[in-house]
């Protein structure tokens, strides 16, 4: 049987399970933090900084209290680890052993990486992190290839291909830069590592992914992973069957959510609360998506040549009364303590600017 949803019950569904607007939250600030980085799976790390990066901009759109020293905190007290999603990401210290997988796959060749192996190199790189601890890139000494964009140190290369298929982890960081030690010196001793089966995999993405964006297709759930569609959409079947999922049609589209889930669309939203997204929000990072379900249809342009941008080189959306109404193109200059926003531009349709223009102003505030 199959669950019909209008377009603003899905909305509505969407944003409590993003927990956006945030609810009002107890316990510390760091709790709250972790919270939401366990509760969303994942929050994306990108270095581009015109207003914040996103993965503090992310977590304090979810906690009105987050700190930038929070991330780091974690990772040290190892409730976090640094890994791969769709992208390098921040994932909850007890997702860990659905990271193993993906470097199961790299370290048997099933999947590449971006870098060609040495693995000569490589056994070197491990070596010298046994013997001498922890190591960032800096701490090898040798000369990089010239890519004619920039220069990427064949210990550089090492150390990633090392990471990813998980022989390394990421201790800490020293001004955003990566420290490197052995796995065994980095997880907890109670982790868990055993791999899962292809099928408690499958069933792990699904959950994790409806959990925190309400409901989802099988190609969102498998978004940018691969030769892992067919396990999921099997899976998704058996759920259905088995009474743990719905069938939801939303606007002539078939989407699969949580028995539970539902029960969601009972608590309020706050529409009323404004909020300013990072283009990396957990949101808005699947572009069709969002414009299925929000009409929204959004493209960084950072990466656009500046004469086809149309809205700006770093336009952030604008999420407000359970929609999203616009989208402003800024930068900050930390040094002189300013925002400047270079560009306004509101979706045509919406009417209600003046009270638009009110929650806008009020969230400045706190967004400066």
């Amino acid at each position: 049987m199959t669950r019909s949803l209008s377009i603003q019950q899905a909305r509505k569904l969407v944003l409590l399970s993003q927990r956006l607007p945030p609810a009002n939250q107890t316990g510390s600030a760091i709790a709250a933090t972790l919270s939401a980085i366990e509760h969303l799976g994942y929050i994306q790390i990108d270095t581009i900084s015109a207003v914040q990066r996103a993965h503090h901009h992310t977590l304090w759109n979810r906690n009105p209290r987050y700190k930038t020293s929070h991330l780091d905190q974690l990772l040290a007290d190892k409730q976090i680890f640094e890994y791969w999603s769709h992208a390098a990401a921040y994932l909850p210290m007890s997702d860990y052993r659905y990271s193993l997988p993906r470097k199961q796959a790299i370290a048997n060749g099933d999947q590449d990486h971006w870098y060609e192996r040495d693995e000569q190199l490589m056994r070197s790189v491990l070596k010298r992190i046994a013997t001498e601890g922890p190591l960032m890139a800096k701490d090898f000494e040798d000369v990089g290839e010239n890519t004619g964009e920039w220069t990427i140190k064949p210990s550089k290369r090492a150390l990633e291909s090392l990471f990813m298929q998980g022989d390394i982890m990421v201790s800490y960081r020293v001004n955003f830069h990566k420290v490197y030690d052995l796995t065994d010196r980095v997880l907890p001793e109670d982790t868990d590592t055993s791999m899962p089966t292809p099928e408690e995999y499958a069933r792990f993405l699904i959950i994790r992914y409806l959990q925190s964006n309400g409901l989802g297709q099988s190609t969102e759930i498998a978004y940018l992973l691969k030769n892992i569609k067919p396990l999921v959409s099997a899976t998704l079947q058996e759920m259905v069957s088995s009474g743990e999922l719905l069938l939801i049609s939303v606007g002539g589209n078939s989407y699969y959510a949580l028995s539970a889930s539902l029960e969601l669309l009972k608590k309020p939203l706050s529409r009323s609360k404004l909020k300013i997204l990072s283009p990396f929000d957990n949101l808005l990072i699947q572009r069709k998506r969002m414009q299925a379900l929000f009409g929204f249809d959004y493209q960084i342009e950072c990466y656009v040549p500046e004469a086809k941008r149309q809205y700006g080189y770093f336009s952030l959306p604008v999420l407000w009364d359970g929609k999203l109404v616009a989208r402003m193109d800024c930068k900050s200059d930390k040094n002189k303590s300013l925002l400047h926003i270079y560009h306004l531009a509101l979706e045509p349709w919406l009417v209600k600017t003046d009270a638009f223009s009110l929650a806008l102003y009020k969230e400045l505030v706190s967004f400066m």
